[in-house]
């Protein structure tokens, strides 16, 4: 199995840039769905299981899970000021850097679950009531200068939960010993 297939199991992300209602209701269930299906991976690890990679190299579980919830904490945020101002630049974040502290090595997950549940809840909600007009609005990523409508960053996000629940499935099953 290549590393590549390792890194980006579901295959890389593509942008559509119309997505039709059908497309987008679709990426909102997985929105809604995607606390219950990581609790459902997680809720019976030990310690030792939440050290498993998903790679060599990779994150380990435990941080795949504090980083969805720093991530679609994010998400949230970059969606509100999206319908409250008029494109707005949002504020990127170093991943990376945020794997390395201390919140993102912890192996109780309680808090990032808890967040992961809150954030989804509020922006599902948020998701379920936007117009189509509203789903239009847009924000400038500063690290590619480019701007991305907010149905553009569902499809990115759904495609986002879906990537690292993939990862997480793949760490159990390799639990730690990867295929050469």
């Amino acid at each position: 199995m290549s590393d590549l297939h390792l890194r980006f199991p579901i295959g890389r992300y593509k942008s559509v840039d119309s997505p039709s209602d059908l497309q987008i209701s679709e990426w909102i269930e997985t929105l809604e769905r995607f606390p219950q299906d990581l609790l459902r991976l997680v809720e019976s690890l030990s310690t030792q299981d939440l050290e498993w990679m998903y790679r060599p190299g990779s994150w380990s579980i435990k941080q795949v899970v504090h980083h969805c919830a720093d991530s679609h904490m994010n998400s949230l945020i970059r969606f509100k000021l999206t319908l409250t101002e008029e494109l707005p630049t949002i504020r990127p974040y170093l991943e990376a850097e945020w794997a390395k502290l201390i919140d993102s090595n912890e192996s109780d997950l309680r808090y990032s679950l808890q967040i992961i549940s809150a954030v989804h809840g509020k922006w599902v909600l948020i998701l379920k009531n936007l117009s189509a007009e509203q789903f239009q609005r847009k924000y400038i990523h500063p690290e590619s200068g480019r701007e991305f409508s907010l149905a553009q960053a569902c499809g990115l996000y759904a495609w986002h939960a879906e990537h690292h629940l993939k990862h997480i499935e793949n760490a159990l099953k390799f639990k730690g010993v990867f295929p050469a």
